[in-house]
């Protein structure tokens, strides 16, 4: 009888043993207090007592202790990362800890559109109320349009240096390879005038066209006649909302191409890479003239008379639309 109570005692014992070692790994291995996808913070320079802490108060594990002993005993030693990190509905603590060490940084998105003027880049960044810190309006055409990702906290100076060195990187590229003989000579006046070309079409197969037009006329000391160029030192490139006034057409200015021979002082908008390359390879043409056709694009001519011409059909499409 004694020998039959010892082997139950033993086997008791190592029947517990074995209940605390299925909790130990299961509050490992097994599911945290995580409920939903949901987004973490690891701030900078935060020790990983730091963050069991946090993971604590926000109810996605159960002790902070418990964390940090099953992370030593099991876990890899790796550091963990700073940053915005997405942990998903479900994740074991032992995922936890590895999505703060191995995993991907949630990144954001802000979308700079071919032809924003910096005026409204800068609008944009300080609306992206997950970014910090303050900026100045930016040069105008020094950012390159396209799609930035950042991280949360990152600050705006950040992300706009990252826009405009990807446009030094492009015009470092795009410059070497222009045609021979265009009408700009060096880098200012290509973004100059790609900006005028970038806000006078947003039709793709038209840019080159219409970068030769203006080249023709550049080569030919003929007025640009740009309307955007008028628009520009009124609202800095921003939509005027109403028709240009006789008076502001004649406005002496350093931008006005209608009262001015040759290039604004410098660009209207930030221009994209296919205006930019257009202007760089401009189409050959004989082109000197260009009125919209009505189809969202434009009807382009070689001599005055057929410019009239093509500016009476486009009245006569506006006043069929009830616009004249």
């Amino acid at each position: 009888m004694k020998r039959t109570g010892a082997l139950g005692f033993g086997a008791i014992t190592a029947l517990a043993a074995l209940i605390g070692a299925i909790w130990f790994l299961s509050g490992w291995w097994g599911t945290s207090g995580v409920e939903e996808d949901t987004s973490f913070i690891v701030p900078s320079g935060a020790s990983l007592s730091a963050v069991a802490g946090k993971l604590e108060d926000e109810g996605l594990i159960a002790s902070a202790d418990g964390f940090l002993l099953r992370a030593k005993l099991l876990g890899s030693s790796d550091p963990i990362k700073a940053g915005e990190f997405l942990l998903p509905a479900g994740a074991s603590p032992s995922t936890i800890l590895g999505t703060f060490q191995h995993g991907d940084v949630v990144r954001r998105f802000v979308t700079i559109p071919e032809g924003l003027p910096s005026i409204m880049v800068y609008e944009r960044l300080m609306a992206e109320d997950l970014l910090t810190g303050e900026i100045p309006i930016p040069a105008e055409g020094s950012v390159l349009p396209d799609t930035y990702d950042f991280e949360r906290g990152e600050t705006r100076a950040q992300v706009l240096a990252r826009m405009q060195a990807a446009m030094q990187n492009y015009l470092a590229e795009a410059w070497p390879k222009r045609a021979p003989g265009i009408a700009v000579d060096n880098i200012k006046d290509a973004v100059t005038l790609a900006s005028i070309v970038e806000k006078e079409t947003g039709v793709s197969r038209e840019r080159r066209m219409v970068a030769g037009l203006y080249s023709n006329r550049l080569k030919d000391g003929m007025l640009l006649q740009a309307d955007p160029t008028i628009i520009y030192p009124i609202t800095r490139g921003k939509p005027l909302g109403r028709r240009i006034k006789q008076s502001e057409i004649a406005a002496i200015n350093d931008y006005n191409t209608y009262s001015m021979v040759g290039l604004p002082k410098g660009p209207i908008t930030n221009p994209g890479r296919e205006s930019i390359a257009a202007v760089l390879n401009p189409a050959k043409t004989e082109a000197r003239y260009m009125v919209a056709d009505g189809s969202g694009g434009h009807a382009f001519a070689q001599t005055l008379d057929e410019h009239n011409r093509n500016v009476a059909k486009w009245f006569e499409i506006r006043r069929r639309r009830g616009e004249m």
